[in-house]
């Protein structure tokens, strides 16, 4: 299995549980790596059969910019549900960090794997 990658994808949104937090957007940043099978795409040099992964940050862009979560964990939670439902990847996993939310600390945040299977997918 091929893995396909997207770094350090980053998105303003209403993120936390304080109340000056829900007034403001965040930044939030992931890197998003997805198990993909890419021989036919390599083989006939076709991005028909490729994983799109502009598709993908669009999609995960949209998503996070119209959200309001709590916690990080619920964010990335629905930002692998959002690929695996919508792109046919054998898995996913999410780095999501929260820059600056912790004194003292470069970020924060929380990491995933989520697979197909589970997903019903």
């Amino acid at each position: 299995m091929d893995t396909v990658f997207i770094e350090d994808l980053t998105v303003e949104t209403t993120i936390g549980v304080y109340d000056w937090e829900r007034k403001i957007r965040q930044k939030v940043v992931l890197n998003i790596e997805m198990g993909f099978d890419n021989a036919a795409a390599a083989s006939s040099d076709d991005l028909t059969l490729a994983l799109d992964y502009s598709a993908v940050a669009t999609r995960l862009i949209a998503l996070i910019e119209s959200s309001s979560f709590e916690l990080v964990e619920s964010l990335v939670e629905a930002c692998a549900n959002e690929v695996l439902a919508n792109f046919n990847v054998q898995w996913v996993a999410i780095k999501l960090a929260k820059p600056g939310a912790v004194r003292g600390a470069k970020s924060v945040g929380v990491t995933i794997k989520r697979f197909a299977e589970q997903h019903g997918a």
